[in-house]
């Protein structure tokens, strides 16, 4: 990469966000600074630090940066394009017993689309974002050098044609690494904590969120086991997730977890832990990066940081269907939730769990 490229930096406050503009400056480019306005949350409750990002206190620490790093900084409104693609996505997933990804909806619409338009519109020729994750030297999306911060099963809807037009300087960096760099570089950021909540559910409550924001909604019924025999009630379906096991409100003496969620009965299923075990997942909406070459072996994530399955592709269909075939099983793989194929460092893809079976 040659210096003296126009990028436009996202920079929502961060430190990594931070280090990836001062990175970019030191490398001798015309840098730009664009914080994303998305929504109205409250930074912080009961005078407590703020979790989250996107909020005031993270666009004063963006401008402070870029006054820092001594580049424009613009502020741009993106919150009708974020509620249309992200918040309504969110409730409306909840609403119909799955289990939604903002992150995933946010990269792929707003940051990748969205903001790339604008940052051309401002006369650069690249989009820089903070995530962990590298480009190939063919144009393909590409697991981070660190593990643990690894950010690509978030980006699988970013096509190649954007990813031509975007740079990841972090990519090959590990946390402790950006952190001092960030230092060095006299940036306020360098010890920021880092975001845990969903930007726009500070308190990490979304069935609270799905209540104000579809007013209305019914959402109590019964919780029962696989046999239908009714154990407990519940005032919102909506609040329980696959898999999740505390906060059932129910005694069976042992353990159980919730298997499924009829939003049409209201109904929240639970059972013991193997019944979470599954083998086949029909995606949907499924967005390659390359397919795999002959004889490749293909792993399968289906959550952030979860265990890499060894997988094949059973079926594939119009509109980007997929099946695809686990050879270990994954447990509480969820509709709504992401399935991500990889091979070695490479992210060959990616889609929408649409039905989960075996």
């Amino acid at each position: 990469m040659g210096a003296g490229m126009k990028v436009c930096v996202a920079l929502s406050g961060g430190v990594d966000s931070s280090t990836t503009a001062g990175l970019l400056v030191e490398q001798g480019h015309d840098v730009v600074g664009v914080h994303m306005k998305l929504h109205d949350t409250p930074d912080s409750s009961a005078g407590q630090p703020a979790k989250h990002c996107c909020g005031l206190d993270d666009a004063l620490d963006a401008r402070r940066v870029a006054a820092t790093l001594n580049v424009p900084f613009y502020v741009m409104d993106l919150r009708d394009t974020f509620r249309r693609a992200v918040m309504d996505d969110l409730a409306d997933t909840y609403l119909a017993g799955a289990t939604p990804n903002p992150c995933i909806r946010c990269n792929g619409v707003l940051k990748f689309k969205v903001l790339l338009q604008r940052a051309r519109a401002l006369g650069c020729t690249h989009l820089a974002t903070g995530h962990y994750a590298r480009i190939s030297a063919q144009g393909g999306l590409q697991r981070a050098v660190d593990q643990d911060k690894d950010q690509s099963y978030f980006l699988f809807p970013v096509t190649r044609a954007a990813l031509q037009s975007t740079l990841f300087p972090l990519g090959g960096l590990t946390k402790p690494q950006v952190r001092e760099h960030a230092a060095r570089m006299g940036l306020l950021t360098a010890r920021k904590p880092e975001s845990q909540e969903i930007c726009f559910v500070p308190d990490d409550d979304h069935a609270r969120f799905v209540r104000e924001y579809r007013p209305g909604v019914a959402g109590a019924g019964e919780i029962v086991d696989q046999a239908g025999h009714v154990l407990g009630q519940h005032d919102a379906y909506f609040r329980f997730t696959i898999g999740q096991r505390r906060g059932l409100g129910v005694a069976t003496g042992q353990p159980v977890y919730v298997l499924s969620i009829d939003p049409q009965t209201r109904r929240v299923v639970v059972g013991p832990p193997d019944r979470l075990l599954h083998r086949e997942l029909d995606l949907r909406g499924f967005v390659w990066q390359r397919r795999p070459l002959p004889g490749e072996t293909i792993l399968a994530r289906v959550r952030h940081r979860g265990t890499l399955l060894p997988c094949r592709i059973s079926a594939e269909g119009a509109d980007g269907a997929l099946h695809l075939s686990l050879l270990a099983p994954a447990r509480a793989a969820t509709r709504g939730q992401a399935a991500v194929l990889y091979a070695g460092q490479d992210v060959l893809g990616g889609g929408w769990i649409h039905r989960v079976s075996g």
